[in-house]
């Protein structure tokens, strides 16, 4: 009954978020509050939302800071150099942005942290969609995906989680696993390639002296919205001057978009919030945060609270311009934490009544014994829908060390189960349990449905990509 009402708690939420007949932290509170009723347990939904508030109170504390420490960054123009250098480099062309996408989530996913990578990805890389109307899912989507290959690192946490729960060295498990993880980006890349050949065809090819003057000009009425496959440009463009990838009008009408507009603000020259003689302390203050992350030297709560007091303090010594940027900042901040807290509703009634492990169980169970010999390529082919299902801890201290036993008594060694654990990431990065997408679909000013109606089917393949990689080089 309850693998049942587990499954249905689950693919009720999706469906809900998915259709836009919730809003996604409506739906993680509201869902498993009404399932935990049905199970018989609605007198202990307070203690579950306490155990589970609990558990994530400290990554809800380091996206509050971590969002404030970043968006001073922006505010007084760490990045302004990235973006402006992104944007010669790819020459306004759609292709090369999506490329660009994935290549810096990559390289920015070296730090082991996805809210971090989602950060900086999303600041760089948004004002330039917001200036093409490009599709902000595909930004999402790449940077997901590409973030959840990169996620395997042993400081990035399945990796370790693997090892610690199975008792194995963590390079033993990563190392032999590159070769396949290598193709996996790969694939990351080629997807983003085709996602951007197609929003070229879409939009077509601008100069950056047409995207600056673009702005001071008229676009298509509509073109305002730029997460679905109808969202128009205006004119300069290939293929797109007949409103065919429009609204249908083709009437242009005056641009009613604010000077002040957030999708402008990373390029915006003028703003001032800007600290040209401070750049340097503040491009080695993120560095320093970024090692001190790495290196473990403190709580990577602690470290953005530091960091984000230090930035203020150094950046802004006024006290009203201390409470400004911090009532700047403050929207991005209640979305992301009030969605994290949600979560932890979820999560908190999937563990507490036992359903997670009830549906674990069912799935184990009904594992066939002729793929007992199989059990690295079940172990991988599982791990991509439960570690979506299910947080990281749960899959890797619960349902792992079970798959393990399962295997080895058909021959199967442990390392080659955890090998083949890791490679659900790409899709566990979507995860609705999964604290930093929020920060990514919030910065993007993208729905939470509306990315995972997309990403869902892209983000499996790569994982697949990647299980069969390891398969043909008998990693697993």
């Amino acid at each position: 009954m309850l693998t049942i009402l587990g499954f249905t708690m689950i693919a009720t939420f999706l469906v809900l978020i998915m259709m836009k007949k919730m809003s996604p932290i409506a739906a993680l509170v509201l869902i498993p509050a009404l399932f935990c009723v049905f199970v018989g347990k609605g007198a202990k939904l307070g203690d579950y939302v306490v155990d589970g508030v609990t558990g994530l109170a400290p990554t809800a504390a380091m996206l509050m800071f971590a969002i404030v420490y970043f968006g001073v960054m922006i505010d007084v123009g760490l990045f302004d150099p990235v973006v402006r250098g992104i944007l010669r480099f790819c020459k306004a062309d759609p292709l090369r942005i999506v490329v660009g996408t994935a290549l810096l989530a990559a390289i920015v996913s070296l730090d082991g942290d996805g809210s971090t990578t989602f950060m900086i990805t999303v600041s760089a890389m948004y004002p330039l969609y917001k200036r093409l109307k490009m599709s902000l899912v595909v930004m999402t989507g790449v940077a997901a995906m590409a973030n959840g290959v990169m996620n395997t690192l042993p400081w990035g946490g399945p990796t370790a989680r693997a090892a610690t729960a199975l008792k194995l060295d963590a390079s033993d498990i990563f190392v032999p696993m590159i070769p396949a993880l290598a193709v996996g980006l790969l694939g990351v890349l080629a997807l983003a390639y085709v996602l951007g050949r197609r929003e070229r065809r879409r939009l077509g090819v601008l100069t950056l002296d047409d995207v600056l003057v673009e702005e001071k000009e008229t676009v298509l009425v509509g073109a305002g919205s730029a997460t679905g496959p109808g969202t128009g440009r205006g004119k300069g463009r290939s293929g797109g001057g007949d409103g065919s990838a429009g609204t249908g009008t083709g009437a242009p009408a005056e641009d009613t978009r604010a000077p002040e507009d957030e999708g402008f603000r990373g390029l915006d020259p003028d703003r001032p919030t800007l600290r040209p003689r401070l750049y340097w302390f503040n491009a080695l203050l993120t560095v320093a945060l970024l090692t001190a992350m790495i290196m473990e030297w403190l709580p990577i709560p602690v470290l953005f609270l530091l960091g984000a007091a230090l930035a203020l303090t150094v950046n802004f010594p006024h006290m009203p311009d201390q409470k400004a940027r911090i009532a700047a900042h403050a929207e991005n901040v209640l979305n992301v934490s009030g969605m994290v807290f949600a979560a932890a509703v979820f999560t908190g009634v999937l563990q507490g009544t036992g359903m997670v492990d009830h549906m674990a169980a069912w799935l184990v169970g009904n594992i066939p014994d002729a793929l007992g010999p199989h059990m690295a390529l079940v172990t991988g082919v599982l791990s991509v829908p439960l570690t979506y299902f299910m947080s990281n801890d749960g899959f890797y201290f619960g349902i792992l060390p079970v798959l393990a036993e399962a295997g080895q008594a058909h021959g199967v060694s442990a390392v080659e189960i955890a090998r083949a654990s890791i490679v659900g990431q790409p899709l566990h990065m979507s995860s609705p349990l999964v604290p930093a997408v929020y920060v990514l679909v919030g910065m993007a000013k993208v729905e939470f449905g509306d990315h995972t109606r997309f990403v869902v089917k892209w983000a499996a393949l790569t994982s697949l990509v990647v299980l069969g990689a390891a398969v043909l080089f008998g990693i697993v």
